[in-house]
C-alpha cells in the first residue's frame, strides 16, 4: 500500500473516489483503511509549522520559490533544524505574550488612576481607614451630602463626566450613599498605591514604554527569523503536507487484512502511463482495471480543457457552477464575449489604460490563483475597452483627433439639445447581440441533449421545447419586422396585406409563434408562463449601450464642470485666488474620473457577467460538475 500511495501521489493524476462502507456483495469483508504509521508524527509537526507561519504572517502561497529543497535531506534534518527553530520561536512568542499582558495590566492601571489625578490627595490617603468610608465615582452634577464629610468635586471637561470623591464616617455611610444614588452616582474601584497620583501614572507609563520597547525588540528578532527561515518553513509545510496526505490516503480505500482497493479517476490519455508506473513500482504486484463510466455524469470529476487564453474565465465558471461531464463547457465563449461586452460598455481609451495599469500593478497584492485570474480578466477587458475607445473616439469623455469609426456616443453637455441618431442605432445593435446570444444558448441546449435523444421520451420533448422557444422568439421578431421598418434590421413591411392587416411575413411570424407555443406547451404547460421573458431577456441586452452612455455622460459632465465652469473662466484673468480655484477644478476633475473609473469596473463587470449568468446560461447550462482533484501536489519548494 505504501509503495502504491507514493507512486500515485508522485503521478498527481489519480482522483480518489472515497470508499464508503456499505452492504454490497462486491465489497463484502472490506472496511475503511487505517492511516500509515507516520500520520500522527507528521500531523503534529505540520501543526507546529503552521502555527509559526501564522506568527510570521506567511504561507506557501504568499512566498516565491527561489530554490527547491531535497525531501530526503529535509527528512534527515527535521529534528535538528526544525526543532531548534520551533523552540526559539515559541520562546520568543511566549515572552512577548507575557510582556503584552504586563503592558495591558499597566494600561488598565493608568486608566483607573487618571480620574484621581485632579484630586489633591495622595493615593495612600484613600485606604487604611476603620472609621471612615470612601466613595469615588461619576455624577451628573455636584451633590449636597447631608452628613459631616470631606468632598472633592471635579467638574467635567469636554466629552467627560463629573468626578467626585467623598469621605464620611462609617456610621454616616448609608446617608451619604442615598444622597449619591439620588444624583445617579456611578461608583468606580479605588486603585492601590502610595504617593501622588500623577507620579504613579508617570511610573506606570514609563514601565509601559519599557515593555513596549522589549516587545518591539522581540518583533524585530522574529522579523529577522522570518527573513532567514521563511522559505525554509514553507518548504517544510509542503513536505509535511505531502507526508500527511499520503499517510491518510488509506482512510479513503477499501481494505481487508491482506489487500486493498483504490478506486478513482484519471484522464483517459494517462491510463496506460499509470498502469505502467504502478506495475514498475510494485514489481507487478498490482492489478489495475478500467471501469465503465456510470449513467450519472455528476459522478465524473471535471477538469477544464481550454486554451491558455481562457484560463482566467474559469474563475467565473466556478463561481456559477463547474460544467458537468456531459455538457458543453462555455468557458471559451465567455472568455471571448465577456471582454467584448465590457469594452462595449466602457469603451474609452483613457479608462481602459487606467484599468490596464491596475491589472499589472495589483499583481503583487493578489498572489493567489483566483486573484491572478481576476486580474487577467481585467487585463483582457481593459484591452477591449481601449479597442472600443478607438472605435468610439473617446478619451476620458473627450473626442480624439479622429471621428468615430463605428458609432459616436458623445452627448451634448452644456449646450442646446442635439439629437444623436447613432445612439438609437447602437441600441438596435445591442438588441441584435441579445437575439444572437440567446439563439446560441437555445441551440447549445439541444447540443447538450443530443446524446440522450433515444434514451427517454422526456428528452425528445425537451429538445422540441427548445425549438419552440426559438420559433416563438423569431416569430415575434418577424412579426415586428412585418409591421415596422427598423434601422439595421430586415424590412418586411413592403409585402401587401393578406389578412387582418397582416402581410405574408406577418402571417409567417404568427405561425411561428403558434408553433412555438405548442412545442413549449408539450414539454410543460407551466413553461408557457415564461413566454414574456423572451422579450425582456432580449431587451436586457440594451444595458450594453445604456450603461455605457451613463459612463460617457458622467465623464462629459465632469469635464464640463471642471473645465468650462471652474478652470476656463479663471484663465481669462489669472489671479492668486484664480490659481486656487483652478486647483479646485483639477481636484473635481480627478475625483470625477476616479469615481467614473470605479463605476466603469462595476458597471462593465457586473452587467457583462449578468448577461451571461441570467440571459445566456439559463438557456442551456446546468453545471454541478465535481472538480477534478488529483491525489498529489505540484511541488513549489521541495523535490523528491
Amino acid at each position: 500500500m505504501d509503495t502504491i500511495v507514493r507512486e500515485l501521489y508522485h503521478q498527481n493524476t489519480f482522483h480518489i473516489e472515497d470508499f464508503v462502507e456499505k452492504e454490497d456483495e462486491a465489497y463484502e469483508g472490506f472496511k475503511i483503511g487505517m492511516p500509515l504509521a507516520e500520520a500522527s508524527t507528521a500531523s503534529t509537526e505540520l501543526i507546529k509549522i503552521r502555527s509559526m507561519e501564522n506568527i510570521f504572517g506567511i504561507s506557501p502561497d504568499s512566498l516565491p520559490a527561489t530554490r527547491k529543497e531535497n525531501s530526503s535531506v529535509m527528512k534527515a534534518e527535521v529534528d535538528r533544524k526544525l526543532a531548534a527553530l520551533v523552540r526559539d520561536v515559541e520562546g520568543l512568542t511566549a515572552q512577548r505574550s507575557r510582556l503584552e499582558a504586563q503592558a495591558k495590566a499597566l494600561e488598565g492601571r493608568v486608566v483607573a488612576l487618571e480620574p484621581f489625578a485632579a484630586v489633591p490627595l495622595d493615593m495612600d490617603l484613600y485606604h487604611g481607614y476603620e472609621g471612615l468610608s470612601v466613595f469615588a465615582g461619576y455624577v451628573d452634577s455636584d451633590v449636597e451630602i447631608p452628613v459631616a464629610h470631606e468632598k472633592h468635586f471635579v467638574p467635567a471637561g469636554k466629552g467627560e463626566q463629573n468626578f467626585i470623591v467623598v469621605f464620611v464616617t462609617a456610621p454616616d455611610a448609608d446617608a451619604a450613599d442615598r444622597a449619591l444614588l439620588e444624583a445617579k452616582f456611578q461608583s468606580i474601584p479605588i486603585p492601590e498605591g502610595n504617593g501622588p497620583v500623577k507620579d504613579l501614572i508617570y511610573d506606570a507609563r514609563g514601565k509601559i514604554a519599557e515593555l513596549n520597547e522589549e516587545i518591539a525588540k522581540i518583533d524585530r528578532n522574529l522579523e529577522e527569523k522570518k527573513k532567514e527561515y521563511g522559505e525554509f518553513l514553507v518548504a517544510y509545510d509542503e513536505y509535511f503536507t505531502a507526508v500527511v496526505e499520503q499517510a491518510e490516503a488509506p482512510l479513503r480505500f477499501a481494505t481487508t487484512e491482506d489487500a486493498f482497493v483504490a478506486e478513482g479517476w484519471v484522464p483517459s490519455e494517462r491510463v496506460e502511463a499509470i498502469k505502467a508506473s504502478l506495475t514498475h513500482a510494485t514489481g507487478g504486484k498490482v492489478y489495475v482495471t478500467e471501469l465503465e463510466i456510470g449513467d450519472d455524469p455528476k459522478d465524473v470529476p471535471v477538469e477544464y480543457d481550454n486554451p491558455r487564453f481562457s484560463h482566467p474565465t474559469e474563475l467565473f465558471m466556478d463561481i456559477y457552477a463547474r460544467p458537468r461531464y456531459d455538457e458543453f463547457d462555455p468557458t471559451l465563449l465567455v472568455s471571448i464575449v465577456f471582454p467584448i461586452f465590457f469594452g462595449l460598455i466602457l469603451g474609452d481609451i483613457g479608462y481602459g489604460l487606467v484599468l490596464l495599469a491596475m491589472s499589472f500593478g495589483l499583481r503583487k497584492y493578489f498572489t493567489g490563483e483566483a486573484g491572478t485570474q481576476l486580474l487577467d480578466t481585467l487585463r483582457n477587458s481593459s484591452i477591449m475597452s481601449c479597442v472600443f475607445g478607438v472605435l468610439f473616439s473617446e478619451f476620458f469623455g473627450t473626442s480624439l483627433p479622429w471621428d468615430p469609426i463605428i458609432y459616436s456616443r458623445h452627448l451634448n453637455i452644456g449646450g442646446a439639445a442635439v439629437h444623436n441618431p447613432m445612439v438609437a442605432e447602437l441600441l438596435i445593435v445591442s438588441v441584435w447581440i441579445g437575439i444572437l446570444h440567446i439563439t446560441l444558448g437555445r441551440l447549445l441546449h439541444v447540443r447538450n441533449l443530443r446524446h440522450a435523444m433515444h434514451k427517454s421520451p422526456r428528452v425528445n420533448r425537451e429538445i422540441l421545447g427548445q425549438f419552440g422557444w426559438l420559433a416563438t422568439m423569431w416569430g415575434i421578431i418577424v412579426a415586428i419586422w412585418s409591421m415596422f421598418p427598423i434601422p439595421l434590421m430586415v424590412d418586411l413591411t413592403g409585402f401587401p396585406p393578406v389578412a387582418m392587416g397582416l402581410n405574408a411575413a406577418g402571417i409567417f411570424g404568427a405561425v411561428l409563434i403558434l408553433l412555438g407555443i405548442v412545442l413549449i406547451g408539450q414539454e410543460s404547460p407551466l413553461e408557457l408562463m415564461e413566454i414574456p421573458t423572451i422579450v425582456s431577456h432580449v431587451l436586457s441586452y440594451t444595458r450594453l449601450v445604456a450603461v455605457g452612455l451613463s459612463s460617457v455622460a458622467i465623464a462629459m459632465v465632469t469635464n464640463y464642470i471642471a473645465f468650462d465652469l471652474i478652470i476656463s473662466p479663471q484663465l481669462a484673468s489669472l489671479t492668486i485666488a484664480g490659481v486656487v480655484i483652478i486647483l479646485m477644478g483639477l481636484v473635481v476633475l480627478l475625483l470625477g474620473h476616479m469615481l467614473n473609473t470605479a463605476l466603469g469596473i462595476l458597471g462593465g463587470g457586473l452587467h457583462s457577467i449578468r448577461l451571461h449568468y441570467v440571459e445566456f446560461f439559463t438557456k442551456f447550462y446546468k453545471g454541478g460538475g465535481k472538480k477534478y482533484n488529483p491525489f498529489g501536489m505540484k511541488r513549489k519548494f521541495t523535490e523528491e
